[in-house]
């Protein structure tokens, strides 16, 4: 992720994207998610760290599940927007500043198209769980969403040759969304899930959210004890 581009984008973000008035059906909306992260991740307490954590959107629903949320994040102009709703430190998500074993429980929210190297982020969450720990992942479906992926019309999809090619780009069939912006990272789902096992994160439960054609896909998974 491009600290920078999201440094140039962070007021537009925090003011526009996440609050505009397609805020809940915006592909890659942080907003458009529906119950998934308290579905995921369920109720529980101790630390929950989210990687990427941008402006820090997520932290109340985060405290209202029974966990105490710290977040992480590479971008200066986001954690502006972010420290009033939770502790938060600067960093990049495959270099976390976090003791090993140390958490109970991280997520990632509507970010790893974000970085581009998304393994190594999950090598990471994995190394600072504790064994036994959580994690959820929440992410625009690699299947649908993409710049393969043309969604003019919400009632036919329209994916093109691309899926497979596994690219950072700014091409984009909206520019009302981020990936305009920024760029994005695709990886298709087989790589996406064994980044998961590779990590040592035994997956657990999978989800998908918005209709006809899903916007979203959610993985829980668990450090191996």
């Amino acid at each position: 992720m491009s600290a920078a581009a999201y440094d140039q984008i962070a007021d537009w973000y925090e003011q526009d994207f996440l609050r505009g008035q397609d805020a809940e059906t915006s592909e890659g909306n942080p907003r458009s998610l529906g119950g998934l992260l308290g579905d995921l991740l369920g109720t529980g307490s101790g630390t929950c760290l989210e990687i990427g954590c941008g402006t820090g959107v997520h932290a109340a629903a985060l405290r209202d599940l029974g966990w105490t949320p710290v977040g992480v994040d590479l971008s200066r102009g986001m954690l502006g927007h972010a420290r009033s709703r939770l502790p938060v430190a600067q960093a990049d998500a495959a270099r976390l500043p976090v003791s090993d074993g140390s958490v109970t429980a991280a997520v990632a929210v509507m970010v790893h198209t974000d970085m581009p190297h998304y393994p190594a982020v999950l090598r990471e969450a994995a190394r600072v769980l504790r064994p036994g720990g959580v994690f959820v992942h929440i992410g625009v479906h690699p299947c649908f969403c993409g710049a393969f992926a043309d969604r003019t019309d919400p009632d036919a999809i329209v994916v093109r040759p691309g899926y497979l090619d596994g690219a950072w780009t700014k091409a984009s069939w909206t520019d009302q969304g981020v990936r305009d912006k920024v760029g994005a990272t695709h990886l298709p789902l087989p790589g996406l899930l064994h980044a998961f096992l590779d990590a040592g994160l035994a997956l657990e439960q999978f989800a998908e959210h918005g209709t006809p054609t899903p916007i979203v896909m959610a993985v829980t998974a668990r450090k191996r004890g």
